[in-house]
């Protein structure tokens, strides 16, 4: 079993789509019984509200169902608790870093070093405009890909 935590900012845009995404290709993969995923924010502002409206709706015209999932701010014991802390953006790797436990620091990561045809290596924030959603949903789907791929390899 790997145990994923995808993070961004307020766990409402990036990480909740990845959130899903995981979940949803994994069990299309018969993957599902191999990985546990969870998301959350470097900051508690939306924390219990379910993911932004334009990612729910980005997500659920590929197929993808995040009305489950409700954010929630990164805590002490999620670094010892997942094997791969996925950040979004560098800004996030740096908080979790300084945030991290002595010697957990091996698991923190950006999502996009999985995807192999990556041109960008941060996924850039869609909140503050209704443009990106898109975007910013194949570019988590190509590092989600990615992260399965060497699941099912067993190389993560």
């Amino acid at each position: 079993m790997v145990r994923v935590l995808f993070v961004c900012t307020g766990n409402i845009c990036r990480s909740p789509t990845a959130h899903g995404l995981l979940r949803a290709r994994a069990a299309e993969a018969g993957l599902a019984d191999r990985v546990e995923v969870d998301s959350a924010g470097t900051h508690g502002y939306h924390t219990g509200e379910p993911p932004d409206p334009r990612s729910v709706a980005t997500a659920l015209a590929h197929g993808i169902d995040l009305s489950d999932l409700r954010a929630r701010k990164i805590e002490g014991g999620d670094f010892a608790a997942f094997d791969i802390i996925s950040a979004m953006e560098r800004g996030h790797e740096q908080t979790l870093r300084r945030l991290c436990p002595p010697g957990l620091s091996h698991r923190i990561g950006l999502l996009m070093r999985f995807a192999s045809e990556a041109g960008e290596m941060e996924v850039p924030d869609p909140y503050y405009g209704d443009e990106g959603f898109e975007t910013v949903f194949r570019m988590i789907d190509q590092g989600v890909m990615g992260l399965l791929e060497q699941v099912r390899r067993g190389g993560v």
